[in-house]
């Protein structure tokens, strides 16, 4: 026994000395390879807003060709307009297989003639959830417009009709009355159902694919993702690359 003490007690030292170690509410792999859930936070209902807002969802097309050209292309949006709290949200979109092709990203205010943003991605290298950080592009919201914006992918810059497009519609609006109160006296884990009842699409959907990226082997989490696409008659995604 005294024995055992001492390899365990080495193996602990080891571990701790190698920089590896416990994080709290991280899923552990069991003994049969598999990853237990440890979500306990409600499921995020989204309940659309009431704005007579314009149709949002466009494209989520699929590009044939030659099988390693073959994809399904979607922008994580509802079919109308969705909301944000934030100046600087996440946009997310989804691609079926990684690609080698042009990919860009185009951001229009409708007040003005010329795009607000318009530029090159990088080419994702894994498929599936891809996101866009308008903090990385220097993009604020103002209050109160609706934004288009969109990603293109492109199989042939000289014929620009040939672009595989998909995007949607985002407006930043006040936050309703109580809800950063309700966060500030919440888990983190409980912010996707906030926001998502709160009509917030792009708060909803960043919040839990944040949580995902914190603990990518929590099975509920991807779950409660899925389910919340599935309620804007997205289709379910393959769980796969990207940034989980």
């Amino acid at each position: 026994m005294k024995t055992q003490r001492a390899v365990l007690s080495s193996l602990v030292a080891a571990l701790a000395a190698g920089g590896i170690s416990a994080v709290p509410g991280a899923a552990q792999e069991t003994k049969s390879g598999t990853q237990p859930t440890t979500v306990t936070a409600p499921a995020p209902v989204y309940k659309p807003p009431l704005l007579g807002a314009p149709a949002g969802r466009v494209g989520g097309g699929t590009r044939s060709g030659s099988a390693r050209d073959i994809f399904v292309l979607s922008a994580l949006v509802p079919e109308d307009s969705g909301l944000t709290i934030s100046e600087q949200p996440s946009l997310y979109w989804y691609i079926s297989t990684a690609t080698a092709l042009p990919v860009e990203v185009a951001i229009s205010d409708p007040r003005a003639t010329q795009p607000l943003v318009e530029t090159q991605l990088p080419s994702p290298a894994k498929p599936g959830i891809q996101r866009i950080r308008l903090a990385d592009l220097g993009v604020r919201l103002a209050p109160g417009v609706a934004y288009r914006w969109s990603v293109s992918v492109i199989p042939d810059a000289n014929r620009r009709s040939k672009d595989i497009l998909a995007g949607g519609v985002i407006e930043r609006v006040e936050a309703p009355a109580g809800l950063r109160e309700k966060l500030a006296q919440s888990r983190k884990e409980e912010y996707p159902a906030l926001y998502a009842g709160a009509g917030l699409w792009y708060d909803a959907l960043a919040s839990i694919s944040e949580l995902i990226e914190v603990t990518p082997y929590d099975a509920q989490l991807r779950k409660q993702r899925s389910a919340l696409l599935n309620q804007v008659s997205l289709p379910e995604l393959p769980d796969e690359g990207g940034i989980r």
